[in-house]
């Protein structure tokens, strides 16, 4: 196969890890790093006080962090996790893109160095160290086309888990909903009780953002390559 179809593996790649419940299992756990990382990072932003994070076994999460129950700070740190995932996929695919992987890769390292020392659980720092160890493995000894193709994957990962979350988010509240298992208690109904607004509207900005992502992530990641087959076919109305 020629060198310059290599991008079109990524999202299959990808997609063979999101797609298979068995192996979603064991990867969601990565999204899940992602996911309370980015209610860790608003929450300080926004000058809440990070009291630690917790990353459980079946794939949930918990971030505590300590300030007012209220306003502005709390609900920008309830709405960054959901979108942490398909965020960092985008700026991940950005960097590939500028053929920058090896910055992306210790940037990673890094973040989850951070990230690290915040997880109050065994389980929780067991996915950090290792998830860090296989970013560094990468960062240190891999050659610079195994580290565009490991980033590649991971940006379409991210952007494919990210929204693949916000669809269990949906399906998850929607059953607890059929059974009456009340009190519901994700991001969108922590959101709904915050702002007043529905929480099937949160799920659906989240679910808006995740598409968005994917569309613009994937088209910096494989835009360029569409285009020159296109034009080798010959489609019409192409330069």
């Amino acid at each position: 196969m020629p060198e310059q179809l290599f991008p079109l593996l990524a999202p299959i790649a990808a997609l063979l890890v999101v797609g298979p419940r068995g192996l979603w299992r064991v990867s969601r756990t990565v999204v899940t790093i992602a996911h309370e990382g980015g209610h860790a990072l608003v929450a300080v932003l926004t000058g809440r006080r990070l009291s630690g994070i917790r990353l459980h076994s079946d794939t949930s999460g918990v971030t505590v962090s300590v300030g007012r129950p209220s306003g502005p700070g709390m609900v920008f740190t309830a709405l960054a996790g959901y979108l942490a995932p398909s965020l960092l996929g985008v700026g991940a695919a950005g960097l590939v893109t500028l053929g920058w992987t090896r910055p992306l890769l210790w940037l990673a390292v890094a973040l989850l160095v951070i990230t690290l020392l915040y997880v109050r659980n065994w389980f929780g720092g067991l996915a950090v160290v290792l998830t860090g160890a296989l970013v560094g493995v990468v960062a240190w000894y891999g050659s610079p086309p195994a580290q565009h193709a490991f980033c590649a994957v991971v940006a379409w990962f991210l952007l494919f888990g990210g929204l693949r979350a916000v669809h269990e988010l949906g399906r998850g509240r929607r059953w607890q909903v059929r059974r009456r298992d009340y009190p519901l208690d994700s991001d969108a109904d922590q959101l709904a009780r915050l702002t007043g607004l529905p929480p099937g509207l949160w799920v659906g900005l989240f679910a808006l953002i995740g598409l968005g992502a994917v569309a613009l992530g994937g088209w910096w990641l494989v835009g360029d390559l569409v285009i020159e087959l296109a034009q080798r076919a010959g489609v019409p109305g192409l330069p």
